[in-house]
């Protein structure tokens, strides 16, 4: 079926990512990571809101608790967008000078899950964490090579994960109630010539939305046979993220990369398409911050809240 794409932001990002949408407040949390900018797009004023840092910024989601908890290039933070404030919360690759943190999301009890990457491309380098409700840092996985696509099943018992350079997307039995990864499988495998897996999303149905890097591309898998249900192709050839967003979760939200991009003058910008389809909310961070750096959180799920 034919999709009308809409450019939302002509904004020539260098490296777009981390698409995420606040059901509640009704904005786009996103990020330009080499430009070290977080976005944050209100849809009904047409508005976009830039908060620059010091160091790369990969991802983003919304705390249960007021403000915005990010990773950074070396860790896990706490943001207010009000006062700009910027706190530390952890920074497992502090001393990893040649590794960043890309790709995160958190599950339905507020577990944020962000994993890391080498600048330089060097394989099996980097690691998936998961921060705890009470400020502990786990490893969840280790020999990682670009950490991206973090989502969950709307039953909550299956993670989804890709590793970029494995063309694959695998899944991993999921236990809410501890944050443990169990048993896994490949349930969708990418050919070279569609790109290579990048961000990814889930609709109301189950199926995955992946974002495919130098493949054009936002393509639905059915992550139970594997098969592509379908794709939305872009002038863009460096597609990165997208995420539900709108009233009615029923608008997809696209980033894109100008990195080494001249096949376009849309590259780097912010699209929007109805797919035809409904997303779910996103899940937010469980963490609570108290005046002097304690942290303490709760296990009360989104579900519940809502």
């Amino acid at each position: 079926m034919p999709y009308k794409i809409e450019m939302v932001l002509n904004i020539g990002s260098t490296l777009g990512e981390g698409a995420y949408w606040d059901y509640i407040a009704k904005r786009l949390y996103w990020v330009d990571i080499l430009q070290k900018k977080l976005h944050i797009y209100n849809p009904e004023t047409g508005s976009n809101e830039e908060h620059l840092f010091d160091q790369f910024v990969s991802s983003v989601v919304v705390s249960r608790y007021g403000g915005l908890v990010l990773t950074l290039k070396d860790g896990f933070y706490s943001y207010s967008p009000k006062t700009r404030e910027l706190r530390l919360i952890a920074a497992p690759e502090s001393q990893e000078a040649d590794n960043r943190f890309n790709d995160g999301k958190c599950d339905a009890a507020g577990r944020f899950f962000a994993g890391t990457m080498n600048l330089s491309g060097k394989r099996e380098a980097g690691r998936l964490y998961r921060l705890n409700t009470d400020g502990s840092i786990d490893i969840v996985l280790e020999k990682v090579s670009i950490s991206n696509g973090i989502i969950w099943s709307c039953d909550n018992k299956t993670m989804y994960y890709t590793d970029t350079m494995t063309r694959e997307i695998s899944a991993y039995e999921y236990d809410l109630s501890s944050g443990e990864v169990g048993k896994r499988q490949v349930v969708v495998s990418i050919p070279e010539e569609e790109g290579l897996p990048d961000g990814m999303t889930i609709d109301e149905e189950g199926m995955l939305w992946v974002a495919l890097w130098g493949g054009g591309k936002v393509s639905r898998y059915n992550p139970d046979t594997g098969n592509k249900i379908t794709e939305i192709p872009f002038y863009s050839n460096y597609i990165t993220s997208c995420a539900f967003g709108g009233a009615n979760l029923d608008e997809l939200y696209i980033t894109t990369a100008n990195e080494n991009n001249a096949d376009s003058r849309t590259a780097g910008g912010l699209f929007k398409v109805k797919p035809g389809v409904k997303g779910v909310p996103a899940h937010k961070c469980g963490i609570q911050i108290r005046d002097r750096g304690v942290y303490r959180g709760r296990d009360k799920l989104d579900a519940i809240e809502r």
